[in-house]
């Protein structure tokens, strides 16, 4: 479709000129002659670009066009046309939210001109906030993100058990984003208003656990001076998170499930009992069956805590998801620095594929915020990476030869394989987001043009592009 452009202007030999140029230029052009009949279009019709005159006479002017454009249709570019010497105003219009704007006299190539990048810009916009939602749809659940069937299930999972006031155990290695998940319940909960409440069990020492967790009276031991509200009274309403409960010592999981059975908690050196109101989720990377076989975890909270269980898979299990984690990381990396987002260069991402990750996601953010930083060049490269030096060899030496042989054969093609599934989704979420043309992905990406086209050939994206119709105007 041809865009769509509102012609605001009160001089009829300009409207008529400049309508007839951009209908040349193959533009759909509409007219006003003055603010109010533009302002009653942009209620009732969609625009790609508004095109008007600051001065328009009686009646709103130019500026009322612009206020009324940005409050109907925000992704519609306006620029202004702007008498000779009445750059201070233009100059206002663009702190207004003008996309750019025209002094006269003007010529027909620079109207042109600014029409052509303006639209250029909004589409771009338009397709990277298209690009974001997909992402925000396909990979992410709260804070949480994947696109595989393991993460699949997670999410599908605490949207299940959000609402209810269940017990959950979260089960995964550490880094894996437990928290994440205690989040996402509370979230999307009916008690997201109250508060959430972390506590990390493996953190807090001993003797001051129980302190932590349900509070203390005044003088109740030596340096307690004033009374203490605990963790589960100041989750009150809300969501308590304990992490790591498997290194709880025995002594206070008796009293959490004492919690857990009667709602009831009483603070350390009270003896009246404090009724909580709280949601508990709980999480651990320790194998919980084992420690109560060996007399390390109470039976009986464990089943309190495993209603419901929520197993988070390691990084390692997962590699479809490190190309949307990456790019979440450098995009939050770049909001709070205050700068553009880095752009990671093919070699990298392969390199972020074949690492195990024995650290999981924290381990992969930690990573890529450093090589972010630290990086003197336009793109992270695969040598900005502080990662450890690759092995010669892809597996551990086993006892056959030919077992050895087979496995490491095996191993390899399946490396090689998740590598070009990192290399065909980072390419294609660059090229989407940079319309299909080649020449700005690779300077978005820090790839040199002709490198990315053998790229393009080699994982056959150029069809699917073509088929999303993302075609590339320097191939036309």
């Amino acid at each position: 479709m041809n865009p769509r452009i509102l012609v605001v202007e009160d001089e009829a030999a300009i409207r008529l000129a400049l309508s007839g140029l951009l209908r040349r230029e193959g533009y759909d052009v509409e007219q006003a002659e003055s603010g109010e009949p533009a302002i009653a279009r942009l209620r009732s019709d969609a625009f790609d670009l508004v095109l008007t005159d600051l001065a328009l006479g009686a009646g709103p002017s130019g500026m009322d066009v612009l206020r009324a454009a940005r409050e109907l249709q925000p992704e519609t570019p306006v620029v202004m046309i702007t008498a000779h010497g009445s750059e201070k105003i233009a100059v206002e219009a663009m702190k207004a939210g003008a996309s750019d704007y025209v002094p006269k006299p003007f010529d027909n190539d620079e109207i042109r001109l600014v029409l052509r990048r303006a639209l250029e810009r909004t589409r771009l916009e338009r397709e990277n906030r298209i690009l974001r939602e997909r992402i925000d749809r396909d990979w992410r659940f709260e804070n949480l993100i994947g696109s595989g069937a393991a993460m699949a299930q997670v999410f599908e999972t605490v949207r299940k058990v959000a609402e209810t006031d269940l017990t959950v155990l979260v089960r995964g290695e550490s880094g894996t984003g437990k928290e994440l998940v205690a989040q996402a319940l509370h979230q999307r909960s009916s008690r997201r208003a109250r508060p959430f409440v972390a506590v990390n069990c493996a953190a807090i020492s001993r003797e001051l656990v129980e302190s932590e967790l349900f509070g203390h009276e005044k003088g109740a031991f030596t340096g307690a001076d004033a009374r203490r509200v605990g963790k589960f009274e100041s989750a009150h309403g809300g969501t308590i998170f304990l992490d790591e409960i498997g290194d709880m010592p025995p002594a206070t999981q008796a009293k959490v499930l004492r919690v857990l059975q009667e709602r009831k908690l009483e603070r350390v050196g009270g003896n009246r009992p404090v009724e909580v109101d709280v949601r508990v989720v709980a999480a651990t990377h320790r194998d919980l069956e084992r420690e109560v076989r060996a007399s390390g975890f109470r039976e009986d909270l464990y089943y309190r805590l495993k209603v419901v269980e929520v197993e988070l898979p390691a990084l390692r299990e997962r590699p479809e998801d490190i190309p949307a984690l990456v790019n979440h990381f450098l995009e939050e990396l770049a909001r709070r620095l205050g700068r553009p987002k880095m752009p990671l260069a093919p070699d990298a991402l392969a390199r972020l594929a074949r690492h195990p990750w024995p650290g999981n996601v924290r381990e992969l953010r930690n990573v890529v915020e450093q090589a972010a930083v630290l990086t003197a060049g336009d793109a992270i490269q695969e040598s900005d990476l502080r990662l450890p030096a690759e092995a010669a060899g892809d597996t551990p030496v086993p006892s056959s030869a030919d077992a050895a042989g087979e496995q490491k054969r095996t191993f390899s093609a399946a490396k090689r394989e998740a590598v070009a599934d990192f290399e065909r989704s980072y390419l294609l979420s660059a090229l989407r987001a940079n319309g299909g043309n080649v020449s700005r992905t690779a300077a978005a990406i820090g790839m040199v043009r002709q490198s990315l086209q053998q790229k393009i050939r080699e994982l056959g994206l150029r069809a699917e592009l073509e088929s999303e119709g993302l075609r590339d105007a320097d191939d036309e």
